[in-house]
């Protein structure tokens, strides 16, 4: 388990409450941010047919972007 302390904190303005969401999420390296987005992707697939491997996942496009230097 987890050994990280748990802070609770009361707001009293939502925006206030989204301020400080998005301050926590901009000081995370960008890895552990895309590793969220990725958990939070593949939640519903997981939640709706358990832990099964032969599930299709989402197909993450391929984009070949134009190199500015070459």
């Amino acid at each position: 388990m987890d050994a990280k302390p748990i802070t609770a904190r009361r707001y009293t303005d939502f925006a206030e409450m989204k301020a400080d969401e998005y301050r926590y999420w901009q000081s995370r390296p960008a890895h552990e941010r895309l590793d969220a987005v990725a958990e939070m992707i593949e939640q519903p697939t997981r939640s709706r047919v358990g832990d099964r491997t032969d599930v299709p996942r989402l197909q993450r496009p391929f984009v070949r972007l134009p190199c500015p230097w070459c």
